[in-house]
């Protein structure tokens, strides 16, 4: 009998050591990644996930080791990286080390606190609810120097590098440290200094010339007109901060019934710039808007052929001139559209 339980002892050694150190990953993938959230996750559970992932072949090896790696108390919430044939000791010591990959926040154009706390919760533990509320508050970004009006010019549209578990924070921290190293490259500040803006303000100008147009030719003059229109404390009458008083970035036509809205980013009623961003720019848009010429341009409409660039103009007979070529021709389309889903109606 003793030699029976030995012999078994000895086989179930064996098979151990075997899934322990010799048995490797069963996934196709060159490499596979997973979640741990210690805050709602057993080691129970999280061996059923590495199960399912076929991170590893059994369960009960990786529940009788994991006390052993102390992996309830010191792995960390996060994601975790697994390559192909690695075996059980090494992910058990990836585990207890906390050994997490790199996750990349991509930042393009945003213009909406609920598309940042949307592309936030994407990238990071941080659900968009969470990540919502602390972008919402004045005294979660107050050490940031910032409040929610101007949140938007903390975010340099840039591809940046954190750990999956990265908290609101420290997401903000390298922000800040991100927009301090951008405003102090390339002569930036002393060039905002010279348009006298601040920084923060040529970042909400910089947001509305992005909603204007794609063109960078356009951009850059589009920046001269309302810089010029703010030395002569003229109203913008910038379309894109209707859309955004409105919260409707659908709307493709500025009618007078919009400029009515009594918002404070409505800058047909009001004077100046808006309260803060739109939307966040291109860096390659706030560099256009720094070094924008000096012209006499105070006004700007698209172009009667609809190429998406301008006509600019130093006075207002002439703006209105290419106003009303512009005018009649989108009439013309419009018309032209309607008359066309009207027949494609009657062929139904």
């Amino acid at each position: 009998m003793k030699k029976i339980f030995l012999f078994a002892l000895l086989i179930l050694i064996s098979y151990e050591a075997y899934i322990i150190f010799i048995k490797s990953t069963s996934f196709p993938e060159a490499q596979v990644s997973f979640r741990y959230d210690k805050n709602s996750m057993s080691i129970n559970d999280l061996g059923d996930s590495l199960v399912a992932h076929h991170v590893i072949p059994e369960k009960f090896s990786f529940t009788l080791l994991a006390p052993l790696f102390d992996i309830q108390n010191k792995t960390k919430s996060g994601s975790f990286l697994v390559k192909k044939k690695a075996n059980l000791f090494s992910i058990l010591r990836m585990l207890r080390n906390n050994q997490q990959p790199i996750v990349k926040f991509i930042l393009n154009k945003v213009r909406t606190k609920g598309e940042l706390a949307k592309l936030i919760s994407t990238t990071f533990t941080t659900d968009s609810s969470e990540a919502a509320l602390y972008l919402n508050s004045n005294d979660s970004l107050a050490p940031f120097n910032i409040d929610t009006a101007q949140l938007f010019s903390l975010f340099i549209p840039n591809t940046y590098e954190f750990y999956w578990n990265t908290s609101m924070s420290k997401l903000l921290k390298k922000m800040k440290e991100a927009q301090m190293q951008f405003w102090n490259t390339n002569n930036r500040n002393n060039k905002a200094a010279q348009t006298g803006l601040t920084p923060q303000q040529i970042y909400t100008l910089a947001s509305i010339v992005e909603e204007e147009t794609n063109n960078d030719s356009d951009k850059i003059l589009i920046a001269s007109v309302y810089q010029n229109r703010l030395k002569k404390s003229m109203p913008l009458q910038a379309c894109p901060t209707i859309k955004y008083a409105m919260q409707d970035f659908t709307i493709t036509r500025i009618y007078e019934k919009y400029l009515t809205n009594p918002s404070p980013y409505n800058t047909y009623q009001n004077i100046g710039l808006p309260p803060g961003p739109i939307c966040t720019p291109a860096p390659s848009t706030i560099d256009l808007v720094l070094n924008a010429p000096k012209t006499d341009y105070i006004y700007f409409v698209a172009k009667a052929d609809f190429s998406g660039y301008h006509h600019f103009s130093s006075t207002y007979e002439e703006h209105n001139r290419y106003a009303k070529e512009y005018q009649k021709k989108l009439d013309e389309y419009q018309a032209k559209k309607q008359l066309k889903e009207v027949e494609n109606k009657k062929e139904k």
